[in-house]
């Protein structure tokens, strides 16, 4: 077997040593450096301090040792951190030449019979009692008559130095992967106000990160919940926790999106009392398809896609200022159509348009003239002869297009809100084309023209 263990040591930039108004560095949570582990082999266990990794299988997979070695360093999950390495044909011998490395100590070539006794984990608590009897690396310990060896220092020892030899199974716990993301973090000191739970806040986020990457999910829903230091306050008896709920349209593994998502949302959110804890759990996830790239660098764009930029000023602004057309179920060009918060609609957003098939109806050809700017509410206009007048007489150049709708569209005690029109296609002197419409006789209105759009 060949084993990899991993240690991740903070170490300050030279000259540095706290620069002020610089958010302190923090290694991500054990378990989920654990679960960024499984990238690369499904044999993953904690033994002490180092993380260790089996990878007899699947070395090759990624080039030999050597590029295993490179691979690990350029995936750093915690790039503000130094990683150090130290491979093994046992667990107990790379966590024992991991332990020299971390010393500035070279290992020796005879391993493991040359390895100091102070690497082993079993050994620690009876080294002054092996110093006694001359034993000061692993190979002296070993040579000990084992029964006399278990009776005085207990089975642990003889059983780690057995698995070291091969002798006996390198068995451990391996991790999994849980099956909903639900990770809870103490918060390093009282937060005040909801802005200062984003730094534990990303921690958390990053922990997400190597779980959907690992399960091949996106996430759609999250929580973040806070627990409050205060059960009561000026005498009114407040909730153990305050939550936070976040969404998105498509499944999503970019943090640096939710991240800022989420520093929007919790700017505008006033908490009851400081909180001491955080808690992030998923709440909905969909599987990760991935994305594809083209070679072409055209292809390429730079930039947030489409959703992520509707989503963060829905968050920024407020879902009521930032508004999208959504297509209604009605004939008549003023209600075709009405403005709703675009994150609520974001697949309306986001589909294809389709092409008009060839031999469609008169009716939805005729939709092909409708002007890109269409009036809040139809503008009467005056006449002059019996022609309409806007910036100057208005020359007809296209029309009518018949229109005869609404007779079924009547609120009850009210008068049916028929619409009997003729538009047409008009030149302005002063406006360009418009687009107007005539009351036919009949309707509530009769005769009378109105301004409906305009053509850019």
């Amino acid at each position: 077997m060949r084993w990899i263990a991993l240690f991740w040591r903070l170490e300050a930039a030279p000259g540095q040593p706290g620069e002020p108004g610089k958010e302190p560095a923090a290694l991500p949570e054990p378990e989920a450096l654990g679960w960024w582990a499984l990238q690369f082999s499904p044999r993953v266990a904690w033994l002490d301090e180092a993380l260790l990794i089996e990878v007899s299988a699947c070395e090759r997979l990624f080039g030999g040792p050597r590029a295993l070695r490179a691979e690990l360093q350029s995936r750093n999950p915690a790039p503000e951190a130094r990683l150090f390495t130290a491979w093994g044909d046992s667990s107990l011998c790379a966590l024992a030449r991991l332990r020299l490395i971390l010393l500035d100590e070279r290992p020796p070539a005879d391993i493991p019979a040359a390895l100091p006794l102070f690497t082993l984990s079993a050994a620690r608590e009876h080294l002054e009692m092996l110093e006694r009897l001359g034993c000061l690396c692993w190979g002296d310990v070993a040579q000990l008559p084992r029964a006399g060896l278990a009776r005085r220092f207990g089975p642990a020892l003889r059983d780690a130095l057995d698995i070291a030899w091969g002798q006996r199974p390198d068995l451990h716990r391996w991790l999994e992967l849980p099956e909903q993301f639900d990770q809870k973090l103490e918060l390093p000191a009282l937060a005040e106000r909801a802005p200062e739970l984003m730094w534990s806040a990303a921690r958390l986020l990053r922990s997400l990160q190597f779980w959907l990457r690992g399960r091949q999910l996106g996430v759609l829903a999250l929580e973040l919940q806070w627990t409050l230091d205060l059960k009561r306050i000026d005498g009114i008896d407040l909730p153990s926790h305050e939550r936070l709920l976040l969404r998105t349209a498509e499944p999503m593994q970019d943090m640096a999106h939710l991240q800022r998502l989420l520093s929007e949302r919790l700017a505008q959110q006033k908490m009851a009392a400081p909180a001491n804890g955080l808690r992030l759990r998923s709440l909905e996830t969909a599987p990760w398809g991935g994305s594809s790239t083209s070679f072409l660098p055209e292809d390429n764009r730079k930039g947030d896609a489409l959703h992520q930029l509707v989503e963060r000023l829905s968050a920024r602004l407020g879902e009521d200022c930032v508004l999208t057309a959504v297509p209604q179920a009605a004939h008549r060009p003023e209600a075709m159509q009405q403005w709703l918060p675009a994150r609520a609609h974001l697949k309306t957003l986001s589909a294809p348009l389709r092409a008009m098939p060839a031999g469609a109806d008169s009716a939805v050809q005729a939709d092909a003239l409708y002007p890109g700017w269409l009036l809040p509410e139809p503008q009467k206009l005056e006449t002059r002869d019996d022609m309409p007048q806007w910036r100057g007489p208005l020359t007809i150049l296209a029309g009518p297009h018949r229109l005869a709708t609404g007779w079924w569209n009547s609120p009850s005690g009210e008068a049916p809100q028929r619409a009997l029109r003729d538009y047409y296609i008009a030149e302005s002197p002063g406006a360009g084309l418009v687009w107007l419409f005539r009351e036919r006789p009949g309707s509530q209105e009769g005769g009378q023209w109105f301004l409906q759009g305009l053509y850019a």
